[in-house]
């Protein structure tokens, strides 16, 4: 939606996970207010994200979200120009809670209802102005640019040529990213969601230590491949025995998806 076509702030409304989250937007793209509202407490005894628990979370914690970032901004639901919320991609139980209660808004105040893909949202997110800690760059980036996407189980390089055009140069083949640092900290015996506590105990390992494989560095094109790196690290496991080994091991596994990411974006 061109910002030129809007009057009055967006209330934006995201489920498409294990996040339930809600912001409101000034039309040129300044956050008014926002909230998020995490779901670990719901998923870290079942060690990952259960759908069906997800839907029942964003449809409890949604209404009270959407509620929290008007007041907090000042702003009534006939003061608003439009609702938007993730359409897609996610989880299909979330996206339904979303979207359909954007939907129930947006006809009930007699509003404009945005249905957003979660990837070219992501996309768009670096035309945000720098205005206050929103932006990333004065005035929002200019088109084109390089999107490294690395978001739940998409990891891709995309040329973002304009509003609705974009250009895949290249994805994953198998894992992406964010499922191998979720696996490989699992096979570490790491807690849920591993990412961060594989992140955060690599902070005292030696990269050096483990010569992982480096999946597709320094090959053609720009596609991804992280299965293979998630197996070496399956077979390096037997070798830990202290908590220094599990540092170790961790810090050269995420130095090693450091620098295929870089090295793919590089080639995009």
């Amino acid at each position: 939606m061109r910002s030129a076509a809007i009057e009055g702030p967006v209330l934006g409304l995201e489920a498409s996970c294990d996040e339930t989250a809600a912001a409101l937007l000034a039309p040129d793209g300044r956050i008014l207010a926002e909230a998020v509202r995490s779901q670990l407490a719901e998923h870290t005894p079942f060690g990952g994200v259960v759908p069906e628990i997800a839907a029942r979370a964003h449809l409890a914690h949604l209404p009270a979200l959407a509620t929290e970032v008007m007041a907090r901004a000042g702003v009534s639901p006939d003061q608003l120009g439009g609702i938007a919320a993730t359409a897609g991609p996610g989880l299909i139980g979330g996206l339904i809670v979303g979207s359909s209660f954007g939907k129930g808004m947006a006809i009930a105040h007699g509003l404009p209802f945005v249905a957003v893909n979660h990837l070219e949202g992501h996309a768009l997110t670096a035309r945000l102005p720098l205005l206050q800690e929103t932006g990333l760059v004065e005035g929002g980036v200019e088109f084109p640019y390089l999107l490294l996407l690395l978001s739940g189980g998409h990891c891709q390089c995309v040329a973002v040529e304009g509003l609705g055009r974009y250009r895949r140069l290249g994805s994953t083949l198998d894992d992406a990213v964010g499922e191998a640092f979720d696996k490989s900290a699992k096979l570490m015996g790491l807690p849920w969601p591993g990412g961060p506590a594989l992140e955060k105990l690599a902070q005292a390992g030696d990269p050096r230590r483990f010569p992982l494989p480096r999946p597709m560095l320094g090959r053609p094109g720009c596609d991804f491949s992280f299965s293979g790196l998630k197996t070496a690290v399956a077979h390096s496991i037997p070798k830990l025995q202290t908590e220094q080994d599990r540092a170790d091991l961790a810090a050269a596994f995420q130095h090693v998806v450091a620098a295929v990411l870089a090295d793919r974006a590089r080639n995009a």
